[in-house]
């Protein structure tokens, strides 16, 4: 019994070692360690995603540097997203969050994320998108700090920014969780949480069933149908 329990163990420790790895590596395909190029999020692939400057390629509007704060973190903040699989709302940590917060309600009102794709979606853990590009390796031409160290935890519905792994390299890419596969990340939280799914859970897993094919890198994440954010409303409360 004991043999067979410390076989576990090591089992156990290998494979979170494994997805740590992967999530650290690539936040989740370049061939650069850069924070500053790149923003990305797989829990099955180990290099990092370059990301593009996204303005020739898709018309969106692209910043130089990370908005001023206008939000005021006092108050109560949520979106409401508008997909093609229907829509969920997400509340805003505002208060835990306040640099990443105004940075996507900052993007949302002005319209970045409409008819954005959903680029990625593994659904035992994640689903992706916040990339002008669609291709895992876009972004808003800035990257926004971390804001780490909440009592907020990797669970289902969680929203949280992407990043390559590196200290400060979020942008506009982020992921909802949708399978307990997420919760791993809670031994290592490495990517800022900034709101919860209260309302529509329902689309946000109809995105996660979503048939999936391999990825440029081979792994089952790609999806074989286009799932796009039509527009994202703010609610200030």
């Amino acid at each position: 019994m004991m043999i067979h329990k410390r076989k576990r163990i090591r089992y156990s420790v290998l494979m979170l070692s494994l997805l740590l790895l992967v999530l650290a590596a690539a936040g989740c395909g370049s061939k650069e360690k850069e924070p500053k190029s790149s923003q990305t999020m797989n829990a099955e692939q180990a290099d990092d995603l370059q990301q593009g400057s996204g303005s020739e390629e898709t018309g969106k509007k692209q910043w130089d540097k990370m908005p001023e704060m206008s939000i005021d973190p006092s108050k109560q903040y949520s979106a409401v997203f508008h997909t093609s699989k229907g829509e969920f709302t997400v509340q805003l940590f505002a208060e835990d969050a306040p640099t990443t917060v105004n940075s996507f309600v900052f993007l949302a009102k002005n319209k970045f994320y409409n008819d954005i794709t959903f680029h990625r979606i593994i659904e035992t853990f994640m689903i992706q998108t916040g990339d002008p590009t669609g291709t895992g390796t876009g972004g808003p031409g800035y990257n926004i700090p971390d804001e780490l160290g909440s009592d907020h935890k990797y669970d289902i519905g969680t929203v949280a920014m992407a990043n390559t792994g590196m200290p400060d390299s979020g942008g506009s890419q982020f992921f909802i969780c949708t399978g307990d596969v997420c919760s791993n990340l809670n031994s290592q939280p490495n990517y800022t949480i900034f709101g919860q799914v209260t309302d529509g859970m329902d689309s946000v897993m109809a995105i996660a069933k979503t048939p999936v094919g391999p990825g440029a890198d081979g792994n089952m994440s790609k999806p074989l149908e286009k799932v796009t954010i039509d527009s994202i409303d703010i609610i200030e409360k």
